[in-house]
């Protein structure tokens, strides 16, 4: 995939110029996830920058795992990032871990304490809050002139685990009146006594994200730190550490605006409650924005590539519709998916004048857009399943489907008028009768009549059965982000599934993974965690545009 010029290439442009910054350097970027939850398409958008920036300038891409907070971090998070990557489309130069350089990081914080650029500091976190200052107002701390000996011994004291946690803190010695309250003596290093997913109990003292990402950067040769917008009043913050400590190399920071998509929460914190609290079914719900869930719906890494394409990189926060996510899907699934037929709220139809115990097949396309797909065959018999929309008692006008007395095509298969239908005791239509022409195989029409209808069908001597999962929005607002009453902005209708769905004999081999355009249903896959060929289950991606619009009688 090209990757179009933006703001940050303009950068790098410069920086790489004869007497820039990086004259002759190759270009390192890295993608720093936290492994304390699963990927979502905002994290898809940033990698996909991180990683696409290195392939347009044939450089290099770490993925390093930001685990210097190890509360919530696991190997599962770890796993499933690297799954994720990959299905994008992208494969790391190096994969490293924040944890690995703990040692270094330790040891160039001694060197910042040393120089007298660092102390320890004994303010409680609720002490520490309230001395911060205002604007205006400086922030205080009466640890701020300790001798840099009492601090190296403090420090490597609490390394050693004798103080318990949140008794002192190493902060950095910058400006406690700075405008910037990032740079009024930030933390640098807080006690915690937890294991490390990959270091154990070998830590109980913890590098602050802002002090340790910029070393980690300098210490892989990165040229270009590529970060959320969030992080643009970081930055003085990361190139102090950056001129203040002993690294090899001196990255550039660079901030793009992040994308919200409305309807989705992107908020790891809240999507990891909703997990948790069982509201969804895992990180790979097929209503949740992660990609596993997308994947699992049925979205491809191209349609995802598309949309951050589209959607482009700017340097503040934008929202986009979430209509052109499923814009794109549409668009690439057009060219991949296979066509199959499928009857999703199935009704009996009976051609009586069709002879009892025959069967014919008609050959339908695969993928009319891809003219090598070649074609399938499709039984046809006397009775067939068709969708119960497709049959009204009363139809509204400019209803161009089954009613008594109407013509309509069979797809592929023949022009059939219907001559009636029975109903229950509850008056709900149980069958549908009609007779056909025989002259209008393939739904010609010999004597060029005129009939605006065709529908899709499935024989019901070779159906097969199957389950269909039909996603709507998880949330009922467009910015979900903004609520914590998340019970509140649920929509209950998220999840509509139903059983008994009558399909095509081939769709029996459908493996998980499989995708599918059910002619006039929309696009489907075979559900990645519990379809089986026995047991089928297919997930909606994303509908049609349906054409087809009731007007009042």
């Amino acid at each position: 995939m090209e990757t179009s010029s933006n703001f940050i290439h303009a950068f790098i442009d410069e920086d790489i110029a004869p007497g820039g910054r990086f004259e002759g350097a190759k270009i390192r970027t890295r993608y720093p996830p936290e492994p304390n939850g699963y990927l979502h398409i905002g994290h898809g958008k940033a990698l996909t920058i991180d990683f696409g920036t290195a392939e347009k300038y044939g450089g290099l891409c770490n993925l390093r795992f930001d685990d210097t907070n190890p509360a919530k971090e696991d190997e599962e998070f770890v796993d499933a990032i690297i799954r994720d990557i990959e299905w994008m489309g992208f494969k790391p130069a190096n994969v490293f871990f924040g944890s690995d350089y703990f040692p270094e990081t330790y040891e160039l914080a001694v060197g910042l304490i040393k120089k007298g650029l660092a102390y320890v500091c004994e303010l409680s976190p609720e002490e520490f809050k309230a001395q911060r200052g205002d604007i205006g107002v400086p922030a205080t701390s009466p640890w701020r002139d300790r001798p840099i000996a009492e601090s190296l011994d403090l420090f490597e004291r609490m390394k050693n685990g004798e103080f318990p946690e949140g008794a002192m803190t190493l902060r950095a010695k910058i400006d406690l009146a700075s405008g910037n309250f990032n740079m009024r003596d930030p933390a640098l290093y807080r006690i915690r006594f937890i294991t490390h997913h990959r270091q154990g109990d070998k830590w109980c003292i913890y590098p602050m994200y802002d002090f340790a990402h910029p070393i980690q950067d300098a210490l892989e040769g990165i040229t270009h730190s590529l970060c959320s917008h969030e992080y643009i009043d970081h930055r003085p913050l990361y190139d102090w550490v950056i001129d203040n400590c002993d690294v090899p190399s001196k990255p550039r920071q660079i901030e793009f605006g992040r994308q919200n998509i409305q309807y989705m929460m992107l908020s790891k914190r809240k999507l990891r409650k909703l997990v948790e609290t069982g509201v969804v079914d895992g990180w790979d719900d097929p209503r949740l924005p992660t990609l596993c869930g997308l994947r699992r719906r049925g979205y491809t890494p191209d349609a995802i590539r598309n949309f951050i394409a589209l959607t482009g990189i700017a340097t503040t926060p934008s929202t986009a519709e979430y209509s052109l996510l499923e814009y794109c899907l549409r668009e690439d699934l057009n060219t991949k998916a296979r066509r199959a037929m499928a009857v999703l709220r199935p009704l009996k139809l009976i051609i009586t004048n069709y002879p009892e115990g025959v069967s014919e097949t008609f050959d339908v396309e695969n993928n009319p857009e891809d003219e090598a797909s070649g074609t399938h065959p499709v039984a046809f018999s006397r009775e067939l399943w068709i969708e119960r929309d497709d049959f009204a008692v009363d139809p509204p006008k400019k209803y161009n489907r089954l009613f008594v007395g109407n013509e309509v095509r069979l797809k592929s298969a023949y022009i059939v008028r219907c001559t009636g239908f029975d109903t229950d005791d509850n008056g709900e239509v149980t069958t549908v009768y009609a007779e056909y022409d025989a002259e209008t195989r393939g739904g010609n029409t010999p004597d060029g009549r005129k009939v605006r209808g065709t529908i899709h069908w499935v024989d019901a001597e070779t159906a097969v059965d199957a389950e269909v999962r039909l996603y709507s929005n998880l949330f009922t607002v467009e910015e979900p982000d903004g609520s914590e009453d998340i019970e509140k902005i649920l929509n209950p209708d998220s999840l509509e599934i139903l059983r008994g769905v009558k399909c095509e004999a081939a769709l029996a081999e459908a493996q998980a993974g499989d995708a599918f355009q059910f002619l006039r249903t929309g696009y489907f896959v075979a559900d990645s965690r519990t379809s089986k060929p026995a047991a089928l289950v297919f997930n909606r991606a994303v509908a049609l545009k349906d054409s087809y619009k009731p007007v009042d009688s």
